[in-house]
């Protein structure tokens, strides 16, 4: 096996940076898969890349993700404290980026 797989890096990003990301990892050399996922705070759809690599890659493809996955500042809704109505008062959120996970692989087979 050439490129043998020591290194699991498991990467949420935003399904905005799906494509940008996959491109930039697949430059590194990185094998790849992804999941459709939805964050829990605003719902959103978000992409789970499953990132295989040798341990030795795992720097480049850091500085893939961080290159393609951008934040950015949605609006969200809500309702204003001590308010007789609830009148809707837009709060910024950052959101975005990529939240990694770096776990090591004990053993990879391709079958």
């Amino acid at each position: 096996m050439e490129n043998p797989i020591h290194l699991l890096l498991m990467a949420v990003v935003q399904d905005q940076d799906l494509e940008t990301a996959t491109r930039a990892l697949q430059g590194v050399g990185a094998s790849l898969t992804y999941l459709s996922s939805a964050g829990g705070f605003l719902g959103r759809r978000n992409a789970t890349l499953l990132i295989g690599l040798p341990a030795e890659k795992e720097q480049e493809a850091l500085e893939a993700l961080q290159r393609s996955c951008r934040q950015r500042i949605e609006y969200m809704t809500l309702p204003l404290e001590g308010s007789p109505m609830p009148m809707p008062a837009p709060v910024p959120v950052t959101v975005g980026g990529a939240t990694v996970f770096a776990l090591p692989v004990e053993r990879f087979e391709q079958i």
